[in-house]
This record gives structure tokens, sequence and C-alpha cells, in this order.
């Protein structure tokens, strides 16, 4: 798996289709971008797409193409630990 972002990851492309379709004021929860990328199953398969999507939400957040909040602030990918919430990052940053 990549360590830089190219956008030609699929947890990548599903973060930020999700993130950009939803504008910078809104975010998104990661079980979003998980079910898409799962091809939103009707049952809990979707589950097993968490993790990557939880891992590259914290690539993106390194190169600065969204953010990672907790608790409606944003928070170092580093630090981004329990519920969390993904949004684009602002413009200029």
């Amino acid at each position: 798996m990549s360590q830089n972002p190219t956008g030609k990851d699929p947890a990548e492309q599903a973060i930020l289709a999700l993130v950009t379709a939803r504008g910078p004021d809104k975010s998104i929860c990661p079980t979003e971008a998980a079910r898409a990328l799962a091809g939103n199953p009707p049952d809990e398969k979707w589950r097993a797409s968490l993790s990557p999507i939880r891992l590259a939400a914290q690539r993106l957040a390194k190169a600065g193409k969204i953010q990672i909040l907790r608790k409606g602030k944003p928070v170092a990918p580093e630090d981004a630990r329990g519920v969390i919430r993904l949004r684009i990052a602002p413009s200029g940053d």
C-alpha cells in the first residue's frame, strides 16, 4: 500500500469523493467511506473496510488533503483515536 496519497488507492478515492461532495463545512463518518468502499453491502461486511479507510484518512490528512476531526476540532493524524469525522481541508491548507 502506498505511503503517499496518490488518489489511486480505492480507500483514498472513497474518502475524497465523499468529503468533496459534502463540501468544506460538513464532515463524513469513516463508516460512510467504508460502506462505499465495500459497495454498500446490506449486512455488516463493510466493517472489514474500516481499517483501510482509517489508514487512508491518516495519509490524506498528513498530505493536507483532508482534516481529521475529534469532538469537532481538527486533530493530528497520529492523535486520531476513537470517534472521528473527516472533512475536506480548507482552502489554503
